[in-house]
């Protein structure tokens, strides 16, 4: 008999409405944010705004539908006290939902979706059960994470800028819309062309040194595409020591690479080269419903057992 589960992502850059059934994604709708021309980021209370604006417009994507439980993201981390805003738009469209229709409504981290996103994109959801080494890296976050059947606890990570902010403040300084990713990862001069640097420190690091340098080199008039491509290094070097550290003190377990700066190419591409490594296609790999809407399907083919 199919099972039909409805997921809600409301991100601080993104809302998002998934559909699975019977253990596949059937739609991964997404709606980003709007963030002014030249601005870094949005305030909280602007986010929750655009989620009241973008919810509608994406049920009304949706189209009707049954559907036998939803999940939600209701906060960003599995940790106590973990908590943001925006995410309080998603919980309460899903409770509502849950409410009105009598369908249970299950609650998770938006890491814990970001991770199952990844385990379904490269077709590993087997290791949800298992035991392994999990980066979620983003605007928002930046962390080595331990996961045991979903319990994830925190390993490391950074200690100051998250990787995300570093690409993107870099990115507005050179003249780049926000979100600047996807941009510098297109112009950006070939890797070998420039020098890097990173501050790890066994399973910690530091990045806000590298927005210096970045700012820095702006500043001396060095080209764009040299400045793009120090930064997207940097990170990819501190990932790479990072994994390295992680291994030497946890073993050769399988490592899961989440979050929205973990699908440029250059760093999947090199990562995937020298470690037993699993990537998000780029589309379960920025902020999306599918990994929560699996994560509930999973719980709620459970309950029913």
């Amino acid at each position: 008999m199919s099972c039909c589960v409805l997921g809600i992502d409301t991100s601080n850059y993104t809302t998002s409405l998934a559909l699975v059934s019977d253990g596949k994604v059937e739609k991964n709708l997404k709606l980003p944010l709007e963030v002014g021309s030249g601005e870094r980021g949005l305030r909280q209370s602007d986010a929750v705004f655009a989620h009241v604006k973008n919810l509608p417009l994406l049920f009304e994507a949706l189209g009707s539908c049954n559907f036998e439980a939803v999940g939600v993201s209701a906060r960003p981390r599995d940790v106590e006290g973990s908590y943001m805003p925006c995410f309080l738009t998603g919980y309460s469209a899903a409770k509502a939902l849950s409410e009105t229709s009598g369908v249970p409504c299950f609650c998770f981290s938006h890491q814990a979706g970001h991770i199952m996103a990844c385990l379904y994109s490269c077709r590993m959801i087997c290791l949800a059960s298992s035991r392994f080494l999990a980066f979620h890296v983003s605007g928002g976050t930046t962390e080595l994470l331990l996961v045991d059947s979903m319990n994830i606890t925190k390993l490391g990570g950074t200690v100051d800028l998250n990787a995300g902010q570093l690409i993107d403040r870099v990115g507005v300084k050179l003249g780049l819309d926000f979100p600047c990713g996807r941009m510098m990862e297109t112009f950006c001069a070939p890797l070998e062309e420039v020098e890097c640097m990173s501050c790890v420190r066994g399973l910690s690091c530091n990045l806000s040194g590298l927005e210096n340098k970045a700012c820095d080199m702006i500043d001396k008039g060095v080209q764009k595409e040299k400045v793009a491509a120090f930064v997207i290094k940097s990170v990819l070097q501190t990932v790479d020591k990072l994994t390295s550290n992680a291994i030497c003190e946890y073993g050769n377990l399988p490592i899961v690479y989440a979050g929205g700066v973990m699908s440029n190419k250059y760093i999947r591409d090199r990562i995937s080269k020298k470690y037993k490594a699993y990537f998000a296609e780029p589309e379960y790999s920025c902020d999306n419903a599918a990994g929560v809407a699996m994560l509930a399907y999973i719980k709620h083919k459970e309950s029913a057992l």
